[in-house]
């Protein structure tokens, strides 16, 4: 802990404000709450603008459940990725007031109500096979505080749905692209809008698709400038990123 934060607990118990047992108490506290199977990173929020995310996949729903209601002491909102449909339903036995979205298999439980931004992130896919990343990536924009505009199945075998939305497109503050098969979309995108943009493949496509990495490829060895690439169905990735861009632009306004 930082002497100055040490100082000022000093200050408080001096002042009666607090007692020994709370100044101890604060003092001793590790950062994370010990579950025996889990370690809770109850700083994060503090570090990094944004509370600890649970990863489902591979997590037990009582485990989820743990996890979920030691953060729920902090305050914090609540954000589960990756839970199919029976899990998600075995949790919310437990916690109700967990709201399950199916189409991402996302948990969310907004304790504090966040802000929306002004300024836009626009999710634009390929196909509708790519729907499940991209609501991935728009309910975690969402749940961050973050606008969000939809703009799905505009890919490169039918161009012309792209440029009938390309306005939209361009007044957002952020871009992330979602597609499989070869992944083209994203270099058309980044060479015509202004902002930066996030490029997702998927693993969506025939064979020699490789469940993802020729997209993967093509977006990392793509000739429009602005983009960054995250990894192979990572929508959350690309949602938690934007969000921080989106959020940056808002500032600096």
């Amino acid at each position: 802990m930082e002497a100055a934060k040490v100082r000022q607990i000093f200050q408080l118990v001096s002042e009666k404000q607090i007692s020994v047992e709370d100044a101890t108490e604060i003092i001793n506290n590790s950062g994370f709450t010990d579950l025996g199977f889990a370690k809770i990173d109850t700083e994060r929020n503090k570090r990094t603008g944004f509370p600890e995310i649970i990863y489902g996949e591979g997590k037990t729903a009582i485990q989820i459940i743990g996890i979920v209601e030691a953060m729920l002491g902090k305050q914090n909102n609540i954000v589960v990725t990756r839970v199919a449909a029976l899990k998600a339903k075995a949790v919310r036995a437990s916690l109700p007031q967990l709201e399950y979205d199916e189409v991402s298999e996302m948990l969310l439980w907004e304790q504090n109500p966040v802000e929306k931004t002004v300024g836009k992130i626009a999710i634009v896919t390929a196909g509708t096979s790519d729907l499940k990343i991209a609501e991935e990536a728009a309910v975690t924009a969402e749940a961050f505080g973050n606008s969000v505009d939809r703009i799905y199945d505009v890919g490169v075998a039918g161009i012309h749905r792209l440029f009938a939305r390309i306005d939209e497109i361009r007044a957002a503050q952020v871009v992330i692209v979602i597609a499989g098969m070869e992944g083209a979309l994203a270099s058309v995108v980044g060479g015509l809008v202004s902002s930066p943009v996030i490029a997702v493949p998927t693993s969506v496509g025939y064979g020699t698709a490789f469940n993802g990495l020729a997209a993967l490829l093509t977006m990392l060895n793509s000739c429009a400038t602005g983009i960054t690439v995250v990894n192979i169905d990572n929508g959350f990735g690309a949602g938690y990123s934007a969000s921080k861009i989106n959020h940056l632009a808002e500032a600096a306004k």
